[in-house]
């Protein structure tokens, strides 16, 4: 797939988007996230994978033990995968897939004192032409499962539950990981994905008790919301412990719709930034009166039921 370089000079800071029409006219276009882009990577640990079939695989882990959190508790682990292109800035996509802010004292505090985050890069290329390969395929199931269990048994005296996340082609292979591996997930979040699950996966994922968070935007620029999700809608909402979020906008904390124009319209497709926020607007105030704790709360939520399970 051909993408722009998303270079600053290509970036308008005064875009008119092909939606702006269906706007309310009391309505704002926001451009700006409230969060500080690389404000947490110093705290991010830089690792290798080994993998013949791939190249080896860069990850990054967040440990919260390492950082403060006690050592004597469980915490979750979260893994946040990238979407198209993310891979090439480096340390960059900790930020680009959604992950950073889940290391700030606030986020981790909520998620009950603590929480392992794992960010692994596919090994992206850009072409002279401007294809990026190298992408997430099929061929990465296998070794970024065997990463996860590698950070999950090196911590395992510290984990409670475990979650998937990711947005776009991130969102693609989170679903593609819970179907090859339900047994082995807590909790997921596909966002803006392109991609849909048979259903006879979905009932596999059903039957393993996985709770899942299903977003997508309905004015997304890139995976269209009446052909990705429409005709899955009503089974989606029928499946027990799933969540449905689909925003009629998606907007940044400040309240505006979301505006993302790097020489391309995207920010209805940017839905990875309203989970950066923790679904909370600016002034403490959720998204979704269904998570009023946010993505956090969430997490929280599912590891104390996981417990109460276990007990």
């Amino acid at each position: 797939m051909k993408l722009p370089k998303f270079t600053k000079e290509m970036k308008n800071e005064n875009p008119t988007p092909p939606w702006q029409k269906e706007m309310d006219e009391n309505d704002f276009i926001s451009c700006n996230n409230s969060f500080v882009f690389g404000e947490y990577w110093d705290e991010f640990d830089k690792y290798s994978f080994e993998c013949k079939e791939t190249g080896n695989i860069t990850y990054y882990v967040y440990d919260p033990v390492k950082h403060g959190a006690d050592p004597d508790k469980k915490y979750p682990v979260l893994m946040w995968i990238h979407g198209l292109n993310c891979a090439i800035d480096g340390i960059r996509c900790v930020g680009y897939c959604g992950a950073e802010q889940y290391a700030s004292r606030k986020y981790q505090k909520s998620m009950g004192g603590g929480a392992y985050l794992i960010v692994p890069l596919a090994n992206e290329k850009r072409l002279e032409d401007d294809t990026i390969v190298g992408s997430w395929d099929e061929h990465y199931i296998a070794p970024v499962k065997a990463l996860y269990d590698k950070v999950y048994t090196e911590n395992q005296e510290h984990i409670s539950c475990r979650f998937i996340m990711g947005a776009s082609s991130g969102g693609y292979f989170t679903w593609r990981l819970i179907e090859e591996y339900p047994e082995d997930f807590d909790g997921a979040i596909p966002i803006a994905s392109g991609y849909f699950p048979s259903y006879e996966n979905l009932k596999k994922i059903e039957t393993a008790q996985i709770h899942l968070i299903v977003a997508h935007g309905q004015h997304d620029e890139m995976a269209d919301f009446e052909q990705c999700i429409l005709p899955h809608k009503e089974v989606l909402l029928s499946m027990k412990n799933c969540l449905c979020y689909f925003p009629e906008w998606v907007r940044n904390a400040d309240g505006g719709v979301s505006s993302v124009n790097y020489g391309m319209e995207m920010g209805q497709h940017c839905l990875i930034n309203q989970f950066q926020e923790n679904l909370l607007y600016d002034d403490g105030t959720c998204y979704d009166e269904r998570l009023p704790e946010g993505v956090t709360g969430w997490v929280k939520g599912v590891c104390e039921q996981k417990r109460k399970t276990v007990d």
